[in-house]
This record gives C-alpha cells, sequence and structure tokens, in this order.
C-alpha cells in the first residue's frame, strides 16, 4: 500500500549548520547506528519552531557555540537505505544554514550521542568521507564552500 492509497507517510524535517571559522569547519563526531560518525551540527525540526530557531539551538546543544546565521544554503532530498534488520529507509528534509561563531560555553553538556565537537579543514572533513553520517554531510559543505547562499528573507515562518 502507497501513501496515496491511505499509508500514512511523513519526512524528517532536519537542519544543519555550516559554522566556519579561520577555514575551519565546526563538525561534530556522534554515535549513530553503532558507529561513530560525522556531521554537521544538525537536528530534527520541533513543533512550534521555526527553521531558524532549530538550527541555532541545534547548533548550541550539539557544539556549545552560539552562532549568528549569514545565509541560507540548501534544501536537501534523502533517502536512507533500508538496512538488513528493517532499520533505515526514512526520507529526510534538510533546510542547511551558513552560520558564523559568536560565543562558546565550553562547560555546556553536549546532546545525548555526541561525543565532540571539532574544527575540521575541508580537506580533513572531505578525507574522512567514509565517517560522515550521510552524503548531506560533504554535499552541504561542497554547496557552502562553492558559495552557494541565499538570503535568509527566503524562508518565512508564519506563526
Amino acid at each position: 500500500m502507497t501513501y496515496r492509497e491511505g499509508r500514512f507517510w511523513q519526512p524528517d524535517v532536519t537542519v544543519a549548520t555550516v559554522v566556519v571559522a579561520d577555514g575551519r569547519l565546526l563538525m561534530v563526531e556522534e554515535m549513530a547506528g553503532g558507529r561513530l560518525v560525522l556531521n554537521q551540527p544538525a537536528g530534527h525540526l520541533e513543533p512550534d519552531e521555526s527553521l531558524i530557531e532549530a538550527a541555532l539551538r541545534e547548533t548550541r546543544e550539539e557544539t556549545g557555540w552560539d552562532v549568528r546565521l549569514t545565509g541560507f544554503v540548501g534544501a536537501y532530498q534523502w533517502k536512507a537505505p533500508p538496512q538488513a534488520d528493517g532499520s533505515g529507509g526514512r526520507h529526510y528534509l534538510r533546510f542547511a544554514f551558513a552560520a558564523e561563531p559568536v560565543t562558546h560555553d565550553p562547560t555546556r553538556s553536549l546532546d545525548e550521542g555526541i561525543v565532540r565537537a571539532m574544527w575540521l579543514t575541508p580537506a580533513e572533513l572531505q578525507a574522512e568521507a567514509e565517517r560522515h553520517r550521510s552524503p548531506l554531510v560533504w554535499r552541504t559543505a561542497e554547496d557552502f564552500l562553492a558559495g552557494r547562499r541565499q538570503s535568509l528573507d527566503v524562508l518565512q515562518h508564519l506563526a
């Protein structure tokens, strides 16, 4: 049965933030699916939250950094492949933002599953491709590095 025939379907709406300082990208090392992986600060949109609010919150919760969003990098769709145990196969809609760091709280506890926040050069991130949480990690970074940005005005939150 397909969703058109009445099966419920809902994609996971997520945000990610590409934070850059001195040519390095702020990344998180986290446990996911039993593996230690790399990702941008990222997470799910919560009820009654704008995409911008979600990006700021997720960055703070996963890295301890407060950031200033400087642009919208892009929107991405990706369907995770199904796993042998029946998990996976989820459909993700990622909204990615460019940001610059403002202040850091090194005493802040990071979200569950986050091992550490770290700064990597683009070459270091690309060299770790096998550890990327998904193909969205490099594609988002690549688009940012190529200068793809839109004004934050392209996003409208109607409350």
